[in-house]
């Protein structure tokens, strides 16, 4: 029924100390890997010269237009060669301000090449926040000699601010310039200097800062050293040993800002001289255009999204049996990571398979963070249900701590962090005394005496809160229960209730969805279509669903309040990458909770 997608071991062996604290690992040990990623490059420019790495739509005429892997290399060391005219000083970085392009690619494979430190950082800091509070935070921690955006008109008050901060930086654009154009790069002749250069990076070597999405307040500067990020690829490639045999084709959207689109995405595809075709598009009502007239043209060997970009999908495919045929008939498998896939999606998606292919494509998650490089568990076999996390990858060691009535996940492995950028206090703060790193992610065993089975997401140990009873509510697996029963007019939820008698919940809506079922045109606005009648019956009958599922007064939702207003980056209450901060949504709209204790 499946397909016969190939998968590395899963074998585990588990030890439980005196102290209650739960060792687990694969029995299967870490292959070796490059020390340095850019020899990647080298080996794939030489071995398949022509072969092409990286795709984008020309803004003009739409047409799809790529670099080989000699094309890259080539132009990754005059790039090079021009950065170390500039004679970087220790502690001096290179910035990156705008969205996945092949100019971002070259100048960061370029910095990465001799060992000078970049960072991406989220392009809604510079084009949606309205204060620039946590652009002047990364800015300032990054202390950058070179500034890059993608467009100089678009990210005009970005760079502007950036210039204030550090007038001697470069600014470079390569679209609409406004001081040096990218043009100027590429043509600079390379010497041996590049060379050089490169001999001495080393595994230990920083290859980039990703900062991290600020959930739990200005975000953290997450050191990736080269050993990290090629450890990672090499246990990734473990898991899915079948993209040694084909190379992949990805089709993909995810920013390079964030660990998951940057390096895992953009990373497997290097190490294993594919192709990616960056995806303009995202899991927006306009931007799910975009990506699907990307799968239209392109089949993708693995595909990658989160829940929602997934959940977007699924009308395209039900309605167009082409685009069904082009996307599944290569893909090996689906991937989502961010967020719990809804089993409602995950069911669709295996019977759009079944019905396209005649079999169902594996879909696969695990758990991970920026600070294990992502990944640090996969669950990657067939007949994979949702929230199952999977056991951990090669060479990873992972603690289960005792927290309450909770087990903390934590982790030791080449692919981990040494620590954050200029941040000594919240480096200390991060590991424990025999060095594991501190995820805050619980976790519980499918069967503790089957850990082959894996583990299962148990929620997020700050979440969690207690009632005036004292029960404690698991918010992670509470909050996954109302997505699923709420999809999809439910797009978000933040769980109120501490000190409390009962749990309620601040509700954030799919506009689109809501406006579907009410039967209203695109220009009503979002508060008639949140309020409409039978938006109001369908969220009635959400909780009436989850209290019959109920086993105490933790596990339902008692109440419910529709947030009119979207959750604001500048207040944190959001991440860019769409997670909600759920100690910020309710300082900030502690007027809906009090609504929903009213007598």
């Amino acid at each position: 029924m499946f397909k016969d997608t190939l998968f590395g071991p899963t074998t585990t062996e588990k030890m439980t100390q005196a102290d209650g604290a739960v060792f687990l690992k694969l029995k299967h040990p870490l292959a070796e890997f490059p020390e340095k990623l850019t020899q990647k490059l080298i080996y794939w420019a030489e071995k398949a010269p022509k072969k092409l790495f990286l795709a984008r739509r020309h803004p003009r005429n739409g047409q799809w237009e790529g670099m080989t892997y000699a094309e890259t290399l080539q132009k990754v060391r005059a790039i090079a060669q021009y950065l170390l005219d500039l004679h970087f000083l220790e502690g001096e970085t290179i910035v990156i301000l705008s969205e996945n392009s092949i100019e971002h690619a070259l100048l960061a494979l370029a910095a990465v090449h001799i060992g000078i430190p970049y960072s991406p950082i989220s392009p809604p800091y510079s084009l949606i926040s309205n204060d620039f509070g946590k652009l002047k935070h990364c800015l300032e921690t990054m202390t950058p000699k070179v500034i890059f955006a993608q467009n100089g008109r678009v990210y005009a008050q970005a760079l502007t601010l950036a210039k204030q901060l550090f007038p001697e930086a470069k600014i470079v654009t390569s679209e609409e310039n406004n001081e040096i154009d990218f043009a100027e790069l590429l043509a600079t002749v390379p010497t041996k200097s590049v060379e050089v250069a490169h001999a001495k990076v080393k595994a230990d070597t920083i290859s980039k800062i990703l900062f991290t999405s600020g959930s739990t307040g200005l975000p953290k500067g997450v050191i990736n050293t080269h050993r990290m990020w090629c450890a990672n690829l090499q246990q990734i490639t473990q898991v899915f040993p079948f993209m040694l045999s084909e190379p992949p084709v990805f089709v993909d959207w995810l920013p390079w800002n964030h660990t998951f689109g940057g390096n895992h995405n953009f990373g497997l595809t290097l190490y294993h001289g594919g192709t990616l075709y960056i995806d303009e598009g995202k899991p927006t009502p306009k931007g799910v255009e975009t990506t699907v007239q990307n799968l239209r043209d392109i089949s993708p060997t693995a595909y990658f999204n989160v829940p929602r970009g997934f959940e977007m999908l699924i009308p395209y495919f039900e309605k167009e049996p082409e685009l069904r045929d082009t996307f599944f008939k290569k893909l090996h498998i689906l991937f989502y990571a961010g967020a719990s896939l809804a089993q409602p999606v995950w069911n669709r998606l295996e019977e759009l398979a079944l019905a396209t292919i005649g079999q169902k494509v594996p879909i696969i998650t695990g758990l991970g963070c920026t600070e294990s490089g992502p990944s640090a568990m996969f669950a990657s076999w067939h007949g994979a249900y949702s929230g199952l996390l999977g056991v951990p990858v090669a060479g990873m060691e992972v603690k289960l701590v005792p927290n309450g009535d909770k087990m903390e996940a934590r982790y030791k492995a080449p692919n981990v962090t040494p620590g954050y950028w200029r941040n000594p206090e919240a480096t200390f703060n991060a590991f424990d005394e025999e060095g594991y790193y501190k995820t805050g992610d619980a976790v519980k065993f499918v069967d503790e005496n089957e850990p082959d089975k894996g583990l299962l997401f148990d929620g997020r140990i700050a979440e969690d809160f207690k009632l005036s009873t004292g029960t404690w509510v698991n918010v992670g697996i509470l909050k996954a229960k109302v997505l699923a029963e709420g999809s999809p007019i439910v797009h978000n939820v933040v769980l109120a209730g501490l000190d409390r008698d009962y749990v309620s919940a601040i509700l954030f809506l799919n506009s689109d969805a809501c406006r579907k079922l009410a039967r209203l045109g695109s220009e009503i606005s979002n508060e008639v279509a949140f309020l409409h009648e039978s938006v109001q019956h369908f969220i009635d009958e959400m909780l009436q669903r989850l209290k019959a599922q109920a086993t105490g007064s933790a596990t339902w939702v008692a109440k419910a309040v529709i947030a009119i207003e979207p959750p604001s980056i500048d207040l944190g209450e959001i991440t860019d990458k769409g997670s909600l901060n759920q100690r910020a949504v309710l300082k900030y709209r502690a007027h809906l909770v009090e609504k929903l204790y009213e007598e």
